[in-house]
């Protein structure tokens, strides 16, 4: 094995969403030597392709991570995008900029976390934002994600006529889903400026920051494992047999990856990890809480003299399903022109999709073996129990009613995809639970949580339960799905621990 050349005090593994925010933050403190290394290609401040920076293209293949997951049981295998470049998903997204709810946090107190609420979180949720409207209690001016409320004028004809089905239908129009109310339609909230993608690698790893003399970033660098003296980490190995020595260890490499690096580790199951012949290092439940949101396409010819497709990223239903605990918001319809997205048939389309954002049903991510050039094996068990059906259910029946209001329906043509949405339940489950795609929220294979807890694998700062120096810092700890878009709350949470725990 070939040493790197200077040991890092702090090792960060994966630069998207919360890696970029962790380099940035922790290389503030000049005595800090931290080194940034992402499996994708780093393209520097000024080098991202066009395609990346574009917020009407969603998904790039060349910067994907070909990830396949079992979504369901009539859907056995379905394309799980993660971006793979310097900027991470957040390069790649459709570019929602909306916040987990205050219910949201609440949840995460019952896993022994009482300092994630949402008082606790709004601080950051602002520090890291630059937005000219909504309310100051809300809102931050001057941080280093510009944040846009889209207005009404900026829509499509068709994204307007999806909320005035709505509204027609009873729900309540919201300006601000980022404010004090979510139950209701209204445009999204974005983080795109003139039409470019605000990726995490463009805002927080500047020019000015790449200039810091204590900070090193590396771009096409796998990581196979954690290396470890004792019960305490040292450093790294790639793929290729680099060793990179490291005073701590910061795992960001996603909910896919990082859960990945950790079994490989010899963190997680103890049965699992004998059966690759991987030595337990620490009987951790690593991979068997992941969470993401189910969804279903319905795609729609947009009418012609409507074929308006920019901006893709319109409007938001955000509402309660009638099995709804008190106060939740547990499914979605969104409104969007998945102009150039892959697997979407071409030409001007609207795709009204539903999630189920706040679901039972657990799935796992296990190792298909040691090699960490072989993807791991990603189960999403979408719609697994009763309930996650018939919520699902309900909320494609919503999405269908509003396409055949007469406020949005002189804006669509014909269904392309799925065939047809028939009326019988049985029927029209068959054809949501065959059509499932990954809405691409992915989360809680690492929960943070108390060292008494079953799910817990990290504690509320992102330490590795039992091991020292190391950490996880990414939306792999997030102990319960939001019922909300993750990335801000990625964000968020690389801010929070940036600071709480480094002080910058």
């Amino acid at each position: 094995m070939s040493h790197s050349v200077e040991p890092a005090d702090v090792l960060i593994v994966g630069g998207g969403s919360a890696g970029a925010v962790l380099a940035a933050r922790l290389s503030e403190n000049p005595a800090r030597r931290v080194v940034l290394l992402e499996a994708g290609p780093d393209y520097g401040p000024t080098r991202f392709p066009d395609a990346l920076l574009d917020a009407n293209r969603i998904a790039d293949l060349d910067h994907d991570w070909g990830y396949t997951s079992r979504g369901g049981r009539l859907s056995p295998e379905i394309t799980a995008l993660r971006g793979k470049v310097m900027g991470g998903s957040s390069a790649v997204n459709a570019g929602a900029a909306l916040r987990a709810r205050a219910l949201d946090f609440a949840r995460w107190a019952e896993n022994g976390l009482d300092d994630w609420s949402f008082t606790d979180v709004l601080p950051y949720f602002r520090a890291l934002e630059n937005t000219p409207t909504g309310a100051d209690e809300f809102h931050g001016r001057s941080g280093p994600m510009p944040v846009r409320q889209l207005t009404d004028s900026e829509l499509t004809p068709a994204h307007r006529g999806f909320i005035d089905a709505a509204v027609a239908h009873g729900y309540k129009r919201i300006a601000d889903f980022n404010g004090a109310e979510q139950d209701g339609v209204g445009p999204f909230a974005v983080n795109v400026l003139d039409g470019i993608r605000q990726n995490t690698a463009l805002v927080y790893l500047t020019a000015e920051v790449r200039a810091r003399p204590n900070l090193t970033v590396r771009g096409a660098v796998t990581v196979d494992r954690v290396l470890f003296s004792g019960g305490s980490a040292t450093g790294v190995v790639t793929a290729d047999g680099t060793v990179y020595d490291a005073g701590e260890v910061i795992l960001s490499a996603g909910t896919y990856a990082s859960a990945a690096i950790l079994l490989r580790s010899g963190i997680g199951p103890a049965g699992e990890l004998a059966s690759h012949g991987i030595e337990p290092l620490a009987d951790l439940p690593v991979g068997q809480h992941l969470q993401d949101h189910p969804f279903c396409p319905a795609v729609y010819a947009l009418a012609p003299g409507r074929g308006e497709m920019a901006p893709a990223l319109g409007a938001l239903l955000w509402t309660a399903s009638s099995e709804a605990a008190d106060g939740e918001l547990d499914l979605n319809v969104v409104a969007v022109h998945p102009g150039g997205a892959p697997f979407m048939p071409p030409g001007g389309v609207l795709a009204l999709s539903t999630a189920l954002v706040l679901p039972e049903a657990r799935g796992t991510v296990r190792l298909a073996g040691r090699d960490p050039l072989v993807q791991p094996l990603i189960d999403h068990n979408y719609l697994g129990t009763e309930r996650d059906r018939r919520r699902m259910l309900e909320g494609v029946r919503i999405a269908r009613d509003l396409a055949r209001d007469p406020a949005l329906a002189p804006s669509l043509g014909g269904l392309l995809m799925p065939r047809e949405l028939p009326d019988e339940a049985e029927e029209l489950t068959r054809v949501i639970e065959s059509g499932l795609a990954v809405y691409g929220h992915p989360t809680s294979t690492a929960p943070m949580g108390a060292a008494d807890s079953p799910q817990a694998v990290v504690d509320s700062r992102g330490a590795v339960h039992g091991l020292a120096a190391l950490r996880v810092v990414d939306a792999s700890v997030i102990p319960y799905v939001p019922s909300s878009v993750t990335n801000l709350t990625t964000i968020m949470l690389a801010e929070r621990i940036a600071d709480l725990v480094y002080g910058h």
